[in-house]
């Protein structure tokens, strides 16, 4: 394995400094040192589902400030999720960082607890009782569509809409079975309608006509391009595109829709258990959930940052509704496995 030093490491070693109290993230990179070994102590090693440009200006500036090496490894949040299942105690992995909290219910056994130092600071709901994980962000699920191709009078509006063949064949939607936001989506579709739910998981199945996305990404992109019309994504990455100036538009369903956090947690056993709770503290700290308002375009978990100015063509305000993270948890087998049926009838 190639070993990395983080500029700000080699900087420490040379003038016998560590940075500390930085303002702002000053994006340090790193340099390739083939035989350099960091002691154990000086180590950490992250599994994340978050793009590396969300992850990225983090890690290095937590680098940076701590004098921690960081190792990542990048990968879809459930399949890291059942990595760390199947490989309990084996895993080299201390932190995991990103994906849905329902994930975090599911795999807890799997989780150790630990108190953020500003856990007080963290607004009540997004509180893990027992401190298995910590919520890092806020991420509402909306509806998108193509701003050149449908009229926003014509655009849909309810999870209702979504379930009829009106859309049919023209949303974009991922695979709830490797996307962890299409998995809190169809649970909230389930949650929100009021019918059975073997019914609302027909019902938009079939609106889909057998045609996923590739990933979560690929949403915004068959939206934007106009191969699909309509879709179904998170706030952040609808916001995102938006502003860098996509044909898209973005709506709040008026039934409501779910706000659920994503999580970070150390993995019980963790060999580098003090730089993981070192870097709990830091994700969730002010200057932290500050660029998570100004740079990724994410709601704040904080009670002490202002929520970031919204973006919607005219339509339904935000309306949060009650979210069970602790059914979608339980049932997620049994979900994704009538949903796979589905897929192949």
């Amino acid at each position: 394995m190639k070993r990395y030093v983080s500029v700000g490491l080699v900087l420490c070693v040379l003038i016998s400094m560590l940075l500390t109290g930085c303002s702002g993230f000053s994006g340090g990179g790193r340099v390739e040192e083939e035989g350099y070994e960091l002691a154990e102590s000086s180590k950490l090693v992250i599994y994340t589902s978050h793009k590396e440009e969300v992850y990225g200006p983090i890690v290095k500036e937590f680098e940076e400030r701590t004098g921690i090496f960081v190792e990542v490894k990048q990968g879809d949040t459930l399949k890291l999720f059942r990595e760390i299942s199947e490989n309990a105690g084996e895993t080299d992995c201390d932190v995991i960082f990103g994906g849905g909290i329902e994930n975090y219910v599911a795999y807890q056994d799997y989780l150790e607890a630990y108190r953020v130092e500003d856990d007080e600071m963290i607004e009540e709901r997004y509180r893990s009782t027992g401190h298995k994980w910590t919520a890092f962000s806020v991420l509402p699920i909306v509806f998108i569509y193509n701003d050149k191709l449908v009229y926003p009078v014509a655009a849909p509006r309810t999870w209702e809409e979504m379930q009829t063949d009106r859309w049919q064949g023209k949303i974009a939607f991922a695979d709830p079975v490797k996307s962890g936001s299409s998995y809190t989506a169809l649970c909230t579709m389930i949650q929100i309608m009021p019918q059975d739910a073997d019914k609302t998981l027909r019902n938009f199945s079939e609106a889909l006509d057998g045609q996923l996305s590739a990933n979560s990404g690929a949403v915004l992109e068959e939206v934007n391009s106009g191969r699909k019309l309509v879709g179904i994504t998170l706030e952040e990455t609808a916001r995102k595109r938006i502003a860098a100036g996509s044909d898209l538009a973005m709506l709040y369903p008026q039934e409501g829709t779910s706000a659920v956090p994503d999580g970070v947690a150390i993995l019980k056993g963790a060999s580098h258990r003090e730089n993981a709770q070192k870097f709990l503290d830091f994700v969730v700290s002010r200057d932290v959930q500050q660029l998570v308002v100004d740079k990724f375009f994410r709601q704040t978990v904080r009670t002490d940052i202002k929520a970031p100015d919204m973006v919607q063509a005219n339509g339904p305000e935000l309306k949060i509704f009650d979210y069970d993270v602790v059914w979608a948890a339980e049932e997620s087998d049994a979900i994704l496995e009538k949903w796979e049926k589905l897929q192949k009838e």
